[in-house]
């Protein structure tokens, strides 16, 4: 079967590896014409170290990419999201299954991805939608080792389709669910809090510091999922708290990477130039802290990363504000 990638960053060619490995055709489309070279020419791509499969090949052409294909893997920044999908709506001819593996919410709408794609994408256009999340890096995955993943759709059909789509014996396990909102919303917020945790982990605060931090990030988490109209328990699932221990504790997360240098005093503008690889964090704690704002949300958390990052105040005094409030019984919200 044929399957068009749009983006060919890490985690798009890992996935189009995965593909590729099940037997699939696969047509990665990006606008870095040196990934395209490398993919092409030399099987390789500039972030791994490693060959990848010959039959895997690309183009910078969307035309051609969207007319390579009735399944449409959406890799990109959240932030392009909407402006790749227009291109795309302007290309379709027949009904699409579009798949979306970014994890970010848009800042100024609040979005999940699903969402800007009934926005963008004609509905006779449209055959289904499918989020596939979970605890994954890229860096892993490409190798080879033993990763699962969730796949959730309003649609049973799709779900299950891209369930089989994806899964192996080898070394993938897909599981299907039908919150869409809840494991988006899980896959996005976990994202800031990571950053959360690489500036705890750049300031030397202490493992003890960044479970604190990252286990009361669950509870903010779990708020948002609930109030943008997801099941509060997909938040402890593959998407959220899976995805959080991933993000959140290892070096080769790119968000815990950026909050590591904010941590250590480098300016958030400069952590982020440093990166070589999308930080979705970064944007979606603005995005998390506007939901908070609009609904009335308590999210010490998220408040105070956004305050860090507006320049406002200093990751010092942003732990110090943390540890002022009024002393509280813990609340563990499941339904």
């Amino acid at each position: 079967m044929k399957i068009t990638c749009i983006g060919g960053g890490a985690w798009g060619t890992t996935l189009a590896q995965v593909l590729s490995d099940n037997h699939h055709d696969v047509l990665i489309r990006d606008i870095n014409p040196i990934f395209v070279h490398k993919i092409n020419k030399e099987h390789t791509h500039p972030f791994f170290d490693i060959t990848i499969p010959e039959a895997i090949t690309a183009t910078l052409s969307i035309e051609e990419a969207v007319n390579f294909s009735d399944i449409l893997l959406l890799s990109v920044p959240t932030k392009a999201m909407r402006s790749v999908l227009k291109e795309i709506s302007q290309l379709l001819k027949v009904p699409t299954l579009f798949i979306n593996v970014s994890k970010g919410i848009e800042p100024d709408t609040s979005y999940c991805v699903s969402q800007i794609v009934e926005e963008e994408i004609p509905a006779g256009l449209l055959k289904g939608y499918v989020n596939l999340s979970g605890p994954s890096h890229a860096e892993e995955l490409i190798l080879r080792k033993l990763t699962a993943l969730v796949a959730a759709s309003k649609s049973d059909w799709a779900a299950k389709f891209v369930q089989k789509f994806f899964s192996n014996e080898r070394y993938l396990r897909v599981y299907t669910s039908s919150d869409v909102i809840g494991v988006e919303t899980s896959g996005a917020i976990k994202n800031a809090i990571a950053i959360v945790s690489g500036v705890a982990y750049g300031m030397g605060l202490g493992e003890n510091a960044r479970a604190f931090l990252i286990s009361r990030g669950v509870r903010e988490i779990v708020l948002i999922v609930s109030v943008l109209g997801g099941n509060p328990e997909t938040a402890y699932g593959l998407s959220g708290v899976g995805d959080l221990i991933v993000t959140a504790s290892s070096f080769n997360s790119r968000n815990f990477q950026c909050g590591l240098k904010i941590g250590q005093g480098m300016p958030v503008k400069e952590a982020l130039a440093s990166m070589s690889q999308t930080v979705e964090g970064i944007k979606t704690i603005e995005a998390a802290y506007q939901i908070g704002v609009k609904h009335h949300l308590e999210l010490p958390i998220i408040s105070a990363a956004y305050a860090v990052i507006q320049n406002r105040i200093t990751a010092k005094v942003a732990l110090e504000k943390l540890l002022s409030r009024s002393l509280k019984e813990e609340v563990i919200i499941v339904n």
